[in-house]
């Protein structure tokens, strides 16, 4: 029977099995839409990537990115790890490649161990009452310390419920709430201002994800809200970090920018390192039409 080539890496970590797991799928120019959903079902890990020939202009390759119950225009670790994954089997060159996504066609800047990834064009939503959020958080209105969530991003979408640092860790998913309110993904996160530091976690109990060890695209727009809520400069560049996963045993690291003017964000990046754990062959799924 026909195989496809895949490789699972760890991104956003400097060392294997930390990190957000990602499968990386080569080869699969041919396949379906439902047979690519099967086999990232099949890896049944938050997202699955296909590295594929571009339809665009100007693209390097196209990457399709699959959680286990459906697909996304666009999503940070799938494209960080795509690209250096790529770089190893010696698809292209290092240096700065172009993805083709469902959010455009992206600039990476890609090495044989880690890449940075720009983000699409920022949006920001108004500000939202944290009531709903912090109880599908299972946090309570005490928890709630610094300005209105909003719901910010780069290419993917989040709605950003600041908390106490103490919070973080304590934050428990509660899905009865999360669909009550119909709510398919929160990050709630503590700032600490001198650092330039978050300490990040990520519920995605719409897409089939209930926690995820490293979010990028969460990440890109958490420097949105920061910058529309001032808690970065509203003019030049700005650096920040990202700490995430540790209460999954996933500790992550995600290193990031924003560049504003006139108090709006007008771009961002996130950094990190790719793990190779693992490769081989898998079945391609029967075509169900």
């Amino acid at each position: 029977m026909s195989t496809l080539a895949y490789e699972i890496v760890d991104v956003f970590t400097d060392r294997p099995f930390a990190g957000n797991p990602l499968a990386v799928v080569f080869g699969a120019d041919g396949l379906a839409t439902e047979q690519m959903q099967a086999l990232a079902l099949e890896f049944n890990l938050s997202e699955t990537v296909f590295v594929l020939p571009p339809t665009r202009a100007g693209a390097t390759y196209r990457a399709r990115i699959f959680t286990p119950v459906d697909e996304l225009p666009f999503a940070g670790h799938p494209s960080v790890g795509a690209a250096v994954t790529a770089i190893r089997r010696n698809l292209f060159g290092a240096g700065q490649v172009r993805q083709e996504c469902g959010a455009g066609v992206l600039p990476i800047e890609v090495t044989a161990t880690s890449a940075t990834l720009t983000g699409g064009t920022p949006t920001l939503g108004p500000e939202l009452d944290p009531g709903p959020l912090l109880e599908m958080a299972g946090l309570t209105d005490a928890d709630h310390e610094g300005p209105a969530p909003r719901v910010a991003g780069c290419g993917l979408e989040f709605p950003y419920l600041p908390v106490r640092p103490d919070a973080v860790s304590r934050a428990q998913l509660n899905t009865v709430a999360a669909q009550r309110y119909g709510v398919e993904h929160v990050a709630v996160f503590s700032w600490d201002a001198e650092s330039h530091r978050a300490h990040t976690r990520v519920f995605v109990p719409g897409l089939g994800v209930p926690e995820d060890p490293a979010t990028g695209s969460a990440a890109l727009g958490l420097g949105v809200w920061l910058v529309a809520s001032g808690l970065l400069p509203g003019t030049g560049r700005s650096s920040y970090a990202v700490r995430q996963g540790s209460e999954v045993n996933r500790p992550s690291s995600l290193a990031c920018t924003v560049a504003a003017a006139g108090g709006t964000a007008l771009g961002a990046t996130v950094a990190g390192q790719v793990m190779p754990v693992a490769r081989g062959e898998i079945l391609i799924p029967p075509f169900v039409g």
